[in-house]
């Protein structure tokens, strides 16, 4: 059995003494009662935005005791966002890699997982938890040569996107170590305001950066005052993503975007049922399909030619997800809970990646490999407020708990044609694998004149079991469990300020492919083996923060401090010398104690009126350095820093803004490069964005928008990571230079 036990609770180091200046001189301001929970007995404001990836439940994100950000259906449009890069572009300390593809068919995974997820304060992969309405995505998965990503998401589908940075294993469980990502779908009630029994969107899209079109349209109904429902459907076709290289050859010398046709398509049924009673009901259906073929000039070989030379290289990749899910809600107003919620989701996701290649005199190859998960998913939530008191002696306390439970089916195949010297086709690369977690959670938030004290914490049973049918090794199984606590406070000095602070425990458990990864060649002398030790990765997150809502003035800072053990290194050498009969040995294991600090400042100056309309300016900055805290080696996922300033004039018809985005050089001693090798250092860049909004009609707007408008060459230090200071390619993973982005929105 592998065990985390409850970490013991210690203060936050280094803190950033801006941050913690801040927060004192905030601290000092006398109190005020605001009391937000407090306001459902009565007499109190609405909340006028909610989320609920924070607690699991609705509340106002400026009473969380922790880092937020929200971006609702008016910033995604407005925004353009398009997909999971454009959702990171203006938000600190948080970025999406994709590399260009330049894959071959044995070699390098640069770019064939696209779009591969999310990187928040230097943690990424599968160490960040990604939602749909509450339901996990699947996983990325990567072995040797072959990668998928996590880009199972449609935009157009949804409503806002909610961002969680820091551990959320206290509410969700194994993955949410560095943060939580929660995409919300569209309800109908977003589009039955006013009494309408009939409303919905429409919209068309064009993208320079590739070429994309995109047309999407949304109808909702209220059939009667107890059922209302929503369709929703998307479509879209695109080309590579430009770049500013400039080499044209059809040879590893390009640097030009191989050439790439995008196809997507998704659909989105709901049906939202309230018989009365407190009851609610919403029944989803969710379907989206993803493609994209490749034509690899840069595998080609140049001149001169051996037998094994490539002539050409094709691929296509495709990523699926289906999804069921019930909601239901009841008011039950009993001794033991408010409102009951349950939740019941079944989620299908294949990907595939086929890629062929045509050889000079050898024979000819292809690859065709599939990663499923089919995954079963329910919860079991209560809720519970009591009010004592009154007047300056009232406090409040609201009871959250529930049963999470969560199943699994997780597989791989690879086939193909001329398979390496010593194997055969078909193989897995791990064992078909059922992944299985119980928990138990509760959550307690305090409220008490100025003061909110929110503890919690979570049990987690976790189980892996590997089906040796099939499987070339002798396949391991493994469990364990792990207690994640967590306590956030929050201090309202007045009505405009006020302070926070967490802390919070995260656990990621292995998988099945880090378990029992398999590979062997009996003729080359290297092998895998399964790891039965293998621990889950445990984390200890601390935040300090400061939050200000003034008439002219938004802003927030936060200092966090993030101390990690026992990560998980893939495929590392354990043993053998590769000689005959002593081959080398590799395998999953546990490595490393890593350390995280930074600090992020966000928000917005409205500056007044001017000539019939309003300015404003929104910023954003966050900076973050990591260390591996035994060797003292740089941690290459952090990324630069950033700063995003704008200014937007605003009038009731129309708005303009332009909006800077500066990165910081990545510095030689910030990162770690292996003894005989080194690493393409990014340098410092400064791009500018001139967009906005014609609004035509209340139902109809035209969105615009120049991006990169001084058509600056620059690169993204995560799209570079692993690239040699001397790379004669480099170009090839610069950004796109100018482009314009247009979209047509109407309402009805």
């Amino acid at each position: 059995m592998a065990h985390v036990h409850a970490p013991v609770f210690r203060s936050p180091l280094h803190l950033t003494p801006i941050a913690l200046a801040a927060a004192l001189a905030v601290a000092s301001v006398s109190a005020a009662h605001a009391q937000e929970l407090l306001a459902q007995a009565g007499g109190m404001p609405q909340l006028k935005e909610v989320v609920i990836s924070s607690t699991r439940s609705e509340q106002n994100p400026d009473d969380l005791p922790m880092s937020i950000d929200v971006i609702n259906a008016q910033a995604l449009e407005e925004g353009q966002v398009r997909d999971l890069r454009d959702v990171a572009r203006d938000q600190p300390n948080i970025t999406v890699p994709r590399s260009p593809a330049r894959f071959t068919l044995a070699s390098g995974s640069t770019g064939r997982d696209q779009n591969s997820g999310f990187n928040i304060r230097g943690l990424e992969g599968n160490r960040v938890l990604m939602l749909v309405d509450g339901i996990r995505l699947p996983r990325s998965y990567v072995f040797s040569a072959n990668a998928f990503g996590r880009d199972y998401v449609d935009v157009g589908l949804l409503q806002r996107i909610e961002v969680l940075r820091g551990a959320t294993s206290a509410l969700y469980g194994s993955d949410g170590m560095g943060g939580l990502v929660n995409f919300i779908t569209a309800d109908p009630s977003a589009f039955l305001k006013d009494g309408k029994t009939l409303g919905g969107r429409v919209s068309a899209a064009y993208d320079g950066d590739d070429d994309g079109k995109r047309l999407g349209a949304t109808l909702a109904g209220r059939t009667n005052d107890t059922v209302q429902w929503l369709v929703s459907a998307n479509v879209g076709r695109a080309n590579e993503l430009e770049n500013m290289g400039t080499n044209a050859a059809a040879n590893v010398d390009r640097t030009l975007p191989n050439p790439q046709k995008d196809k997507h398509a998704s659909v989105l049924g709901k049906v939202v049922v309230t018989p009365g009673g407190g009851q609610r009901h919403v029944f989803t259906l969710e379907h989206v399909d993803k493609k994209a073929d490749y034509e690899l000039l840069s595998a080609r070989s140049k001149a001169p030619l051996t037998s094994t030379s490539v002539l050409g290289s094709t691929s296509f990749t495709d990523m699926q997800r289906s999804r069921a899910t019930w909601e239901g809600n009841w008011r039950v107003n009993t001794a033991w809970a408010d409102d009951v919620k349950a939740v019941l989701s079944y989620q299908d996701a294949h990907s595939r990646e086929y890629i062929t290649e045509d050889r000079n005199t050898a024979a000819d190859r292809v690859r065709d490999v599939t990663y499923d998960e089919r995954t079963l998913q329910a919860n079991l939530q209560g809720s519970k407020l009591i009010r004592m008191g009154s007047g300056a002696d009232a406090w409040a306390q609201k009871l959250t708990y529930g049963l999470d439970y969560t199943r699994a089916q997780v597989e791989n195949l690879q086939t193909g044609v001329t398979p390496p010297v010593g194997e055969t086709f078909p193989l897995k690369r791990f064992p078909d694998t059922t992944e299985s977690s119980a928990a138990l959670y509760v959550q307690d938030e305090f409220i008490r004149g100025p003061w909110s004290i929110t503890p919690g914490v979570r049990y987690d049973s976790f189980r892996i079991k590997a089906d040796q049918a099939g499987f070339g090794a002798k396949a391991v199984s493994l469990s364990g469990h792990a207690t994640s606590p967590k306590l956030g406070v929050l201090y309202r000095a007045n009505d405009a300020w006020s302070v926070f602070g967490n802390y919070a425990a995260g656990f990621r458990a292995p998988n099945a492919g880090q378990v029992n990864a398999f590979f062997e060649n009996t003729v080359s002398n290297y092998k895998t083996i399964p790891n039965p030790n293998l621990r889950p990765e445990k984390s200890q997150n601390f935040e300090v923060g400061v939050r200000g809502r003034l008439q002219a003035l938004s802003i927030e800072a936060a200092a966090f401090t993030g101390r990690y053990k026992d990560f998980i290194e893939d495929l590392q050498q354990v043993g053998g010398t590769g000689a005959p009969g002593n081959p080398l040995v590799f395998q999953s294991i546990n490595l490393g104690r890593v350390k995280i600090d930074g600090f992020e400042v966000k928000g917005n100056m409205a500056w007044g009126e001017w000539l019939g309309g309003r300015i404003s300016t929104p910023f954003a900055y966050g900076q973050a350095r990591g260390r591996d805290t035994n060797t003292g080696r740089a941690v290459n996922s952090v990324e630069p820093q950033r700063l995003t300033a704008g200014v937007r004039y605003e009038t009731a018809a129309w708005h303009v803004r332009l909006d800077a985005t500066h990165s910081a050089a990545k510095k030689a001693d910030d990162v770690y490069v292996a003894a005989g090798s080194s690493q393409y250092l990014t340098p410092a860049y400064t791009t500018l964005d001139l967009s906005g909004q014609w609004r035509i009609r209340k139902d109809l707007r035209l969105n615009a928008g120049i991006y990169n408008l001084t058509d600056k060459k620059y690169w993204r230090w995560a799209d570079v990571r692993g690239q040699s200071a001397n790379s004669s390619t480099i170009d090839a993973y610069t950004q796109p230079g100018r482009a314009v982005r247009v979209s047509l929105v109407a309402d009805f």
